[in-house]
């Protein structure tokens, strides 16, 4: 039933601030060990470095080895290398490593879904992911995952869960054990060389290789340039967020036809036109339309949502993003990584230029299905200086963490890090990116990508996409404060 624009201004006016708020992150500043506009107005206690109210690890050590420095205490071990590491089946492991989750399988191993965002033909790769018989979906196409175990004693083993895919670039793991790749492109067939088309969810199964054979898209969750999925475990809603511009994409929601029951191999039982795809459309307190999710200025911002039906998912003439006029949906800019926790979703706007109304350096939202709002919990200003060190931008995957607030992975300008913020809203560094992929001159780093605590939460797995590392750090973790 739609959430009208009356019932949400009611709803505000009664509550006098508005909405309550919920979830894990109040707020996100740019800089680290920056405060949240609230923290302010309850005063602050600025105790020095080392108090037990400071969050985070302390400053990141450089790494003599020239890959990831990381804060006293803590090491890192690589998990997978592109064209240094090898596939059971000889190969080695695919380049441009992107979403990640990991799942607990027996005996202490820890298996990992890894995409490798390879756009086009295979032609164009050094290191596309191998034709494994029975798990290719497009044979010239360059994408796909692979499956990753890490056993106790150090030892690993990597197999393809599905190749022939295009642009595997985030995704989400599901409820029942299963991870859902997402197709960043558009492309159909005929184009940029590919023989059948592209831009829809893939399921993968990290436990059972004989599931991923024959791969088959979920057609019912629309064709688009996808980025993440989630789903709401209790409703069985799947959200996904779309990574694309001219105009910017949408949040869409997939509401599962009467009856449907998800689970293992459920999935491909859909039919192509199973459900109701639609998206986002959003309005304020004072029930007013919002064109654009970079409207929100301010932490804490609550807008109303509804939905709309999406008129034809699988993009046949148009794409899907295209086919709204103005007024009809809200848009964002560079919807990029989504997490489930704490009974909504996690959703991240990496940044927005001269495309869209108001420019920032990332916000992340907060969904609440029950109350169907969206809440601002992360917005970082433009950072005017990105190759100086200390400030975040960028964000795009995205974990809740185990020790309280969210891990983010910053793909950003210059320096890159992974970063954290607690559930008061100050940030701090978890690790930088120190591979030159650049000249002395002009150095590049490449963005991290498929940040993800295992089963047991004692080691965070995150990737440096280009050339493609998967890595390991574990160290002192620690519950972060709650409040400065």
């Amino acid at each position: 039933m739609p959430f009208t624009r009356r019932e949400f201004t009611t709803q505000s006016v009664l509550t006098g601030a508005g909405i309550a708020l919920t979830g894990t992150v109040a707020a996100l500043a740019t800089a680290p060990g920056a405060l949240a506009a609230g923290d302010f107005a309850r005063g602050h206690d600025d105790r020095g470095p080392g108090s037990s109210h400071e969050p985070g690890y302390g400053p990141l050590i450089a790494d003599p080895d020239g890959l990831l420095a990381l804060p006293a205490g803590f090491s890192y071990r690589v998990i997978t290398h592109s064209g240094v590491t090898r596939l059971e089946s000889g190969e080695y492991t695919p380049s441009n490593h992107d979403g990640t989750a990991t799942f607990e399988g027996p005996r202490g191993v820890t298996l990992l879904v890894n995409n490798h965002e390879l756009s086009g033909t295979r032609a164009g790769w050094e290191h596309p992911v191998p034709l494994t018989e029975g798990l290719v979906y497009d044979p010239v196409a360059a994408g796909g995952c692979t499956v990753v175990e890490t056993r106790r004693d150090g030892r690993t083993a990597e197999w393809v869960g599905i190749a022939g895919t295009s642009t595997n670039c985030a995704g989400g793991a599901s409820p029942w054990g299963t991870w859902l790749t997402c197709e960043e492109t558009e492309d159909r067939a005929g184009k940029n060389g590919l023989l059948k088309d592209h831009g829809y969810v893939f399921e993968v199964d990290p436990y059972d290789k004989r599931a991923n054979r024959d791969p088959r898209p979920v057609k019912a969750f629309g064709r688009f340039a996808h980025e993440a999925v989630v789903i709401d475990p209790k409703q069985g809603h799947a959200y996904l967020t779309e990574d694309a511009a001219g105009p910017n994409g949408l949040l869409y929601r997939w509401v599962p036809p009467h009856g449907f029951r998800h689970g293992r191999g459920q999935l491909r039982t859909l039919a192509d036109d199973a459900g109701v795809l639609q998206a986002t459309k959003c309005f304020d307190s004072n029930g007013a339309f919002v064109d654009d999710l970079s409207r929100a200025t301010k932490i804490g911002t609550v807008y109303g949502v509804d939905w709309v039906d999406v008129p034809d998912r699988d993009a046949k003439a148009v794409s899907v993003r295209k086919q709204f006029a103005d007024g009809q949906v809200t848009r964002a800019r560079k919807l990029e990584g989504m997490w489930w926790g704490d009974g909504g979703a996690y959703i991240v706007s990496s940044f927005a230029r001269a495309e869209s109304p108001v420019q920032h350096d990332g916000q992340v939202w907060f969904y609440h299905p029950k109350r169907r709002t969206l809440t601002l919990k992360v917005l970082l200003g433009v950072n005017a200086d990105p190759s100086k060190d200390g400030a975040f931008d960028g964000p795009d995957n995205i974990t809740v963490s185990p020790y309280g607030g969210l891990v983010i992975a910053e793909d950003g300008n210059g320096i890159q890090h992974l970063f954290g913020a607690t559930e008061s809203g100050r940030t701090y560094p978890i690790a930088r990116n120190e591979l030159n992929i650049g000249s002395e001159q002009e150095p590049e780093y490449s963005e991290f990508t498929g940040v993800t605590f295992s089963p047991d939460g004692r080691t965070l797995y995150a990737n440096i996409q280009t050339p493609g590392i998967m890595l390991a750090i574990t160290g002192p973790w620690k519950r972060q404060p709650e409040r400065p």
